[in-house]
């Protein structure tokens, strides 16, 4: 990565805003910075100055009051313009004002475009859980599982050893095609509601009360606010069919930006 020279200028991006009208927000960026709008014709970036360099502490207090700091900001930007696009802690423009505007002059299209497709819309996180006893009761009717567990019983331990790899196996098995099943129909749902679904990893560690569920979705929506009473109304609904749920947000939408040209970016 090409190395920057600690008094080149740069300008910390907060987010892109639907709205030409430069403004100064005040004293409330990270580090107390001066918050304002760079426009150009009818979009605009929040920013404050800064050198062109990542801000870097090895006290996680402190880095925790800069993310707060940043994200205060988009929150701000989002009860005033409604639509942005969010960009992550720590994004550095190289260059002054001009150069920005230069900058939002040639992704102007690919920028329009991007807050088009998020106007109205929040992130959502999804993760749903499932007892563990609702496996076993699948299981333990399983005609394969229940000969192979007969076999067991009546057998040495030495010769035994293979027959239980065998049965560990085949129960894997199962239960990874149980979670599919239910994954897919559970999509299926929320894809109804949702503009657009990502999914993410289930191996992320359960709540302590839900330490008897396995998570067995894990995704992150896009969705119209007008939509989220029907969303949440169908969670509601799979409570009561024995899932624990997790429904949070909204969230600015930082999964579904898209690709940002990162040029003159650090941190994109």
């Amino acid at each position: 990565m090409t190395q920057i020279s600690v008094c080149e200028e740069g300008r910390y991006l907060y987010c892109i805003i639907n709205s030409g009208n430069e403004k100064n927000f005040g004293q409330i960026g990270v580090e107390d910075s001066a918050v304002s709008v760079v426009a150009f014709r009818d979009i605009g970036v929040v920013v404050h100055s800064c050198k062109a360099k990542p801000y870097e502490s090895k006290s996680k207090e402190k880095a925790g009051e800069w993310i707060l700091a940043h994200q205060y900001v988009i929150d701000l930007a989002t009860e005033q313009y409604g639509t942005v696009i969010p960009l992550t802690f720590d994004t550095i423009f190289k260059g002054n004002d001009n150069t920005l505007v230069d900058w939002l002059n040639a992704e102007y299209a690919h920028l329009k475009a991007s807050l088009a497709k998020l106007e109205g819309k929040a992130e959502y996180g999804i993760q749903i859980f499932i007892k563990n006893e609702t496996f076993d009761k699948v299981l333990n009717k399983n005609e394969e599982i229940i000969v192979l567990e007969k076999k067991l019983e009546n057998t040495s331990s030495g010769a035994g050893y293979l027959l239980r790899k065998k049965l560990d196996q085949k129960m894997q098995l199962e239960k990874q095609l149980i979670i599919s099943k239910y994954t897919e129909n559970l999509c299926s749902q929320i894809a109804k509601v949702v503009d657009e679904i990502k999914l993410g990893s289930t191996t992320k560690e359960v709540p302590k009360k839900w330490q008897e569920h396995q998570m067995i979705l894990n995704v992150t929506c896009l969705a119209k606010k007008e939509k989220i009473g029907t969303l949440g109304s169908m969670l509601g609904l799979l409570k009561n069919e024995g899932f624990a749920v997790r429904f949070t947000g909204p969230w600015p939408p930082y999964s579904f930006v898209g690709q940002i040209d990162g040029s003159k970016i650090r941190g994109n």
